[in-house]
This record gives C-alpha cells, structure tokens and sequence, in this order.
C-alpha cells in the first residue's frame, strides 16, 4: 500500500461546504483513506497532521470539532485550547494519553475503539503462553545451535494441570479465559470492576494477591490508569510461583520491568512475554533482552489486516456519530 502522506491543517478546516472539521491528528497507518470514506458525507476533506507535542495540537487543532488520535498528548493545557471540539476518538483501546477527566468538564467526548482486535490480543497472549509453557523458543535456538535433545527443556508440564490468572476480565480477558478453558487449564481473575455473575462458572474469582501465588501463568489484561501504573511491582512480582510465568499485552507501565529483570536474573520466575514496553519502541540494550526465558514482540497482538481496517473504520464512524448528534457508542468519560 502506497504511503500518503500528511497534510497541513489548512487543507479542510474551515473551507466552504465542510458539515464539520474533523482532523486525524497523528497515526503510523499507510494511508487514512478508510477513515476519508467514512466521514466523506459530514467533512469533504479530512487532513491528516504529524502532531507529537502539545504545542504541535494547540497550533494545528484549535478549529476541529472532532479529533481522531494514536499518540498525540490530549492534557488540560491541550483540550481547554480545542474551543470548537465535540469528540475525541483513539485509534485503539488505551485512553491514556488523555485527561478524561478535563474532557468531561469541557463537555468534549472521548471514545476508543474497544472491541477491534479483542481475538487477535487475546491468540498473541495464547502464543505467547503456549511457546513459554511449551519451551518452543528454547527448543528452537537449541537445535538450531546442534542440540537435540528434549532433556533441555524440562519442566515441561500438561496444561490440563496449570491455572492460568487472567487480571483485567473484559473483553481481551474474557477472551484469553475462554480460549485457556479450552486447553483445560483453571481459570482465576481478577478484576475489581467485574460482576463475577456476568462471567462463565469456569472462571473464579479471587483476589490480586491469591492470583499471583496460586496461578502458573499469569496474563495481564488490565487498562493502564492510575489504579493499574506499575500494579505489579517488586512486591506483587515476588508472589509468583518460581514455576512460573508472566504475560503482558496490555500496556507495559502496569508492569515493573527492573523488577521483572531482577527475578528472571534470581531465576524466581520461569519466564515472562511482553508485547508492550514502559517505554517503546525498546531498546536493543534493554536489560530484560539478555533473557532466554524472555520474548519480545513490536506491540503487535492487536494486529491483523482485518482488525487494522476495523480499527480505522470504527473511529471514523464513532467521531461521525457524535458529530451528528447521535449517541456515542464507545464514549469513556461521562458527564
């Protein structure tokens, strides 16, 4: 697919015969002509910016009624200068990088996209597991390097044996508790803002502490907030069977990552997967990378062609949703 690139603001704000200004503020896509074909009826042109600062959005944003964004900073500072803005839509689950609560009193409404990529997260936290549970990563460099031998890689335990510890029981976890279940593994949760009552009887419930000493892998699902930041730290990691195994493709801050370096160094963890890094892209220097009993991967589980297309024609729709006066379907803040 052939990269289009950005435009300036200037291109569609304000101009004669646009319904609505809408703006893409920053995204990584190869082109936003899904999002174009969407909004075609309510904004002839949408332009797609290269914001990365505050100041970038203050400058290039102060006409859009609705803003669709990957990465740009939505602070006070940023939303109490978007004077004409109706909704922000994130390409994406996370809402972090917005002050939900300033939006609110701004009357500005914040959706995500929630539900694009619910199997493809939720298959990448399975591989994940099953190629730590199932020592392929290692099997792999052995061999490759002329051991064949099956010895190596023992423990090696059945799955119909092992619990599984889904934190965070939404959509994502929902999902990962299905497909675990279906492996025969015992499926624990843990998430505070659940009804136990909605979820199927194979999953128990239990608290965040009983989670991490009972569960052989343990596979994050939570959103990053201020509740979750650095949720599992050097305290919480300790409880963890030395047997077993970490896996994070939610965000990477709810996870300490010294202090994950610190026991995968101890050998008081067997192993641990992370898609998502505190910071990111990593560093090839990143201390965690040393790990044989570590994987790696680009924060990719959400992707697919299907769920990038989906992705980007769900936040075009819920920004032209709200911009036609109709009731938001993924709105975050409410007011």
């Amino acid at each position: 697919m052939a990269v289009t690139e950005p435009t300036s603001p200037a291109a569609g704000v304000n101009q004669p015969g646009n319904q609505h200004a809408v703006l893409i503020v920053d995204c990584d896509h190869a082109s936003v002509d899904i999002e174009r074909a969407v909004l075609a009826d309510i904004c002839p042109d949408v332009p797609w910016l290269r914001c990365k600062t505050e100041d970038d959005v203050i400058a290039q944003c102060a006409e859009a009624e609705g803003l669709i964004i990957m990465y740009a900073p939505m602070t006070r500072r940023v939303l109490a200068q978007l004077p004409k803005c109706k909704v922000i839509v994130r390409y994406g689950v996370g809402v972090d990088t917005v002050d939900l609560k300033a939006a609110a009193e701004l009357g500005i409404v914040v959706s995500n996209v929630p539900d694009y990529g619910t199997h493809e997260v939720s298959d990448h936290a399975l591989a994940m597991m099953l190629c730590l549970t199932r020592k392929i990563a290692l099997a792999n460099t052995l061999v490759k390097s002329g051991q064949w031998d099956f010895r190596l890689m023992r423990p090696i335990h059945r799955h119909q044996v092992q619990s599984i510890g889904i934190l965070g029981i939404g959509r994502i976890g929902s999902a990962m508790a299905h497909k675990a279940h279906a492996l025969g593994m015992k499926v624990l949760a843990h998430d505070p803002f659940v009804d136990p009552a909605t979820r199927p009887d194979y999953v128990e419930f239990v608290s965040l502490d009983d989670l991490l000493r009972r569960s052989d892998v343990v596979s994050v699902h939570c959103p990053l907030n201020d509740s979750t930041r650095y949720l599992l730290d050097a305290a919480k990691l300790r409880l963890m069977k030395p047997s077993a195994y970490l896996i994070n493709t939610a965000r990477g801050s709810i996870v300490d990552e010294t202090a994950l370096n610190t026991l995968l160094e101890d050998k008081l963890l067997a192993g641990a997967a992370l898609d998502v890094l505190s910071t990111e892209p990593g560093s090839p220097a990143h201390p965690l990378f040393q790990h044989d009993n570590f994987l790696v991967s680009p924060h990719m589980a959400w992707h697919s062609q299907e769920s990038a297309q989906e992705l980007k024609r769900k936040a075009a729709e819920e920004t032209r949703r709200v911009l036609r006066g109709e009731t938001p379907m993924y709105q975050v803040n409410q007011f």
